[in-house]
């Protein structure tokens, strides 16, 4: 199993678990591109294709769940997921 299919079935299984480098990783495996952050508690995140920005604020390390979910609900919507 690569690294990315590990980062989403992490996310998938136990999203209260997941850290935010990993939440921001996977969104990278995803083509998912930094637009703005990477100095700051937040970042922001486009993909081609995909109108939505996603958002994400690190919380001492952690993600927040319902930015995990704000994630997966994108990739389901692009078919890169099944529900």
């Amino acid at each position: 199993m690569g690294k990315c299919e590990k980062l989403l079935r992490e996310a998938l299984n136990a999203p209260a678990n997941l850290r935010f480098s990993d939440l921001c990783r996977l969104a990278e495996c995803y083509q998912f591109v930094l637009r703005k952050g990477g100095g700051t508690s937040h970042r922001i995140y486009k993909r081609s294709g995909f109108d939505k920005l996603l958002n994400f604020q690190d919380d001492n390390g952690k993600a927040k769940p319902y930015q995990i979910k704000q994630l997966l609900d994108a990739l389901r919507e692009l078919g890169e997921i099944a529900d």
